[in-house]
């Protein structure tokens, strides 16, 4: 498993452009990425930045398949165990830690890797977060008010009506992404997805930064990446996740557990269906999550994909 010669000649440092390299790898959940990622930068001499959202909290190890030692084979790995689940962390947070982090591991390394299936937090690390307005907070405590009281479906149902970029792009079982579009989009009578940077901004990013970006997504054929999720989500559960969302069950309300692979047995533990309903649910959520991150990814037109074989 290995990239392509035309994108690792684009990692060798130029006369035109000296600067040293991120290496972006994208890619849905189970395609792959930590074999690949770690192959990689045992053939370069580097370390790893992980740019997942829920690995980065040491209570969250199976539900996140967060990489093991043995899986890491020796390979630094940054912002894996680095947080615990009852500190806050955002996307924004990560670029300004991670680039800080970039400074130091540029001194010793021309490239330095940076993957995960969080497309939000890589996309801040790679291209800057966009600039978002202001919206009043009686905006922000009706959604709240609605959340509570009728549920996320009609939520997503009016992002589906009243911004179908962003619709195709969130997360949908995040309603603190939900909210945070739908915020945007009342308080500004404008979609929340108008506010995205347009690719000049993105490059005028880029140009700015101490180093550059190269980006590369992996995909492989659906049957087989649905496949490897499903038995993803077996291993995971003969591994111990019940266990794990059990002992979590005190943090349900915090952000990073409100997605795939805990919402579903947060459900079977409250009694709302039995354990072969909460396999199937984890199993399908996990393949409409991979569907999602594929959308997402597909929008910026400066990933190079990749297709990796089925083995």
């Amino acid at each position: 498993m290995r990239l392509p010669t035309y994108l690792l000649d684009q990692l060798a440092p130029s006369a035109a452009d000296p600067r040293p390299v991120l290496l972006a790898v994208a890619g849905p959940t189970a395609v792959g990425k930590t074999a690949l990622t770690v192959a990689l930068a045992k053939q370069l001499g580097t370390e790893i930045i992980s740019a997942d959202s829920r690995q980065f909290f040491r209570e969250m190890s199976i539900g996140t398949a967060k990489p093991t030692a043995e899986e890491m084979q020796g390979v630094p790995h940054h912002f894996v165990d680095s947080h615990s689940i009852t500190q806050e962390y955002s996307a924004g947070r990560f670029a300004a830690d991670a680039d800080a982090l970039l400074a130091r591991l540029f001194a010793r390394h021309a490239v330095v890797i940076a993957t995960g299936g969080s497309g939000l937090y890589l996309q801040a690390l790679t291209d800057g977060l966009d600039e978002l307005p202001a919206v009043p907070a009686a905006v922000r405590q009706q959604l709240q008010h609605e959340l509570q009281t009728l549920g996320l479906p009609p939520l997503v149902a009016e992002l589906a009506r009243t911004d179908p970029t962003a619709y195709a792009r969130l997360d949908l079982q995040n309603h603190q992404r939900v909210l945070r579009a739908l915020e945007i989009t009342r308080g500004t009578g404008r979609p929340f997805s108008s506010f995205h940077k347009g690719p000049a901004a993105v490059a005028a990013t880029a140009a700015g930064r101490p180093f550059r970006v190269v980006k590369v997504a992996l995909s492989r054929d659906r049957e087989a990446l649905y496949q490897r999720i499903d038995q993803r989500v077996v291993q995971m559960l003969d591994t111990g996740l019940l266990a794990e969302v059990e002992a979590l069950l005190p943090f349900r309300h915090h952000q990073a557990l409100q997605t795939v692979g805990y919402q579903e047995l947060f459900g079977y533990l409250d009694g709302h269906y039995d354990y072969a309903e909460a396999v199937r649910l984890l199993q399908r959520n996990t393949r409409h999550y991979a569907k999602r991150q594929l959308t997402w990814l597909r929008r910026d037109a400066a990933y190079a994909w990749v297709e990796l074989d089925n083995g």
